[in-house]
């Protein structure tokens, strides 16, 4: 057991019947009254955030886990298949557990969070750069240019994804979060 003063970003915790990963908490001491914890929670097993509040000292139940490497193999109607860098284990994930699914490509290791109790896969931490080639783009408008304009492309791996608008089909890029900087090889 654990209290909220343990709590930290990417604690995972069983709460309300299920588990849930801590994405954001400000821990708060008003002029007036007891001190509290203001979390974001959001849940491994559906994807839901909620929004939480624990007032000081109160007892949360931690979930141990162990952060894994995992090269992502390939897609298939059954989901998504990946295999242990260490001991080449494969184990198969749903979409729903994966940020964002659209942006993965095969051979792209990933950091997979994993309960030690039943080893099962908590969350899929993507990495931060992705290098995709761009298979389609339409041609900019010229009158568009004002502000940062972009136009919509299609990457490699099917994604939809907005680029500047002086990027051409040949070039790839490097997408940071949802940014895109040009990258020319």
């Amino acid at each position: 057991m654990a209290s909220t003063s343990d709590i930290r970003k990417g604690l995972c915790i069983r709460y309300n019947h299920d588990i849930y990963k801590i994405i954001e908490f400000l821990h708060v001491k008003p002029g007036k009254g007891p001190a509290f914890v203001r979390t974001k929670l959001k849940s491994v097993t559906n994807g839901k955030v909620i929004d939480n509040t624990f007032s000081a000292g109160h007892k949360i139940e931690d979930i141990r886990v162990e952060t894994q490497s995992f090269q992502f193999l390939y897609q298939d109607p059954e989901g998504y298949h990946f295999m242990n860098t260490d001991n080449y284990e494969q184990i198969r994930l749903q979409e729903s557990v994966l940020d964002a699914p659209g942006l993965l490509k095969e051979g792209e290791v990933v950091k997979i969070q994993i309960n030690t109790e039943d080893d099962s896969p908590l969350s899929v931490d993507m990495p931060q750069y992705v290098v995709l080639e761009v298979t389609a783009t339409e041609p900019g408008l010229k009158g568009n240019t004002a502000t940062n304009a972009s136009k919509p492309a299609t990457v490699e791996t099917g994604a939809e994804v907005n680029v500047p608008l002086s990027l051409m089909k040949e070039i790839k890029y490097v997408l940071i979060l949802r940014k895109v900087r040009i990258k020319n090889e």
